[in-house]
């Protein structure tokens, strides 16, 4: 991959995830996405699909309840994207949500 391709990789990785945050907060209405956080968006090679790394407090029946509202959103997601961000394909959305940020912060260390 060449720099510049890698640039606008992250450019639109960028604005993929400000505005899908943006998009939770503001216009979504299902109350199961409530505190549900966008931590990082990851574009694969011809952006055809975006891994969107999403981070929530909760039990597992809460992860079930968050992937399913988030599955349910997806389509709506995908359509404010494809108007707001002036891409030539819009992305299929994928989430997946983001261990790293929970182990980092509320795993206890081994005493």
């Amino acid at each position: 991959m060449s720099k510049g391709q890698g640039q606008r990789h992250f450019r639109i990785a960028d604005q993929l995830m400000r505005e899908i945050g943006r998009l939770l907060v503001e216009e979504v209405q299902d109350p199961r996405l409530e505190l549900v956080t966008v931590s990082g968006v990851q574009l694969n090679p011809d952006m055809s699909r975006a891994t969107v790394f999403v981070t929530y407090m909760g039990d597992d029946d809460r992860h079930h309840n968050v992937e399913a509202a988030l599955g349910k959103a997806k389509g709506f997601l995908r359509s404010r994207i494809g108007r707001t961000c002036k891409l030539k394909r819009t992305p299929d959305l994928v989430f997946v949500f983001d261990e790293f940020l929970e182990e980092m912060v509320y795993e206890r260390p081994e005493e």
